[in-house]
């Protein structure tokens, strides 16, 4: 049997409920089932909004990958890329997917002039650091990441507040 012709291309507004589904599956594969809150109608605003870009992959008309990206800016390098998922759904690993989609938004950094592209990788995924590490990725295990969710924005304990208000009016 003839293997399955893979087939790439860029997102479209249509194709974010696929999007939707394959950040969900992304979410059950690194053991945070429940913490999707996006909906597809916020997908679909902020692609409109030009926030994001997505590639995908298919097969038979099955979308079955996606690498989502968007512009950063670097202080010490300038723009880059950062690469917030890359992912396969698992029954179509090791097809050269990843690959494909990884080597898509390399190009793409190169094409916009880029001076890094960067993204995120889970520790406990050895398969995934060893495939970033093949392709040359360099894993920087000196840097952490600092986030502030919803909650602790909303709670905030300002000391400067009317400072900021009065600039912003």
């Amino acid at each position: 049997m003839e293997p399955k012709r893979i087939e790439l291309r860029k997102a479209e507004l249509g194709d974010l409920t696929d999007v939707h589904y394959l950040i969900q599956q992304l979410a059950i594969f690194e053991k945070e089932p429940d913490a999707v809150e996006i909906s597809i109608e916020d997908l679909q605003r902020h692609y409109s909004e030009s926030r994001f870009e997505v590639f995908l992959a298919a097969i038979d008309g099955k979308t079955v990958g996606m690498a989502l990206f968007y512009e950063r800016y670097s202080t010490w390098k300038g723009p880059f890329i950062h690469l917030e998922d890359l992912f396969v759904i698992p029954e179509f690993r090791g097809r050269g997917i990843g690959r494909m989609l990884l080597e898509w938004v390399i190009f793409e950094s190169d094409r916009r002039g880029a001076r890094r592209l960067g993204w995120e990788v889970l520790d406990w995924n050895t398969p995934a650091v060893k495939f970033y590490e093949s392709m040359g990725a360099v894993i920087e295990k000196s840097w952490w990441q600092c986030r502030m969710y919803k909650s602790e924005i909303e709670s905030f304990d300002y000391r400067f507040i009317e400072e900021i208000k009065e600039v912003e009016s």
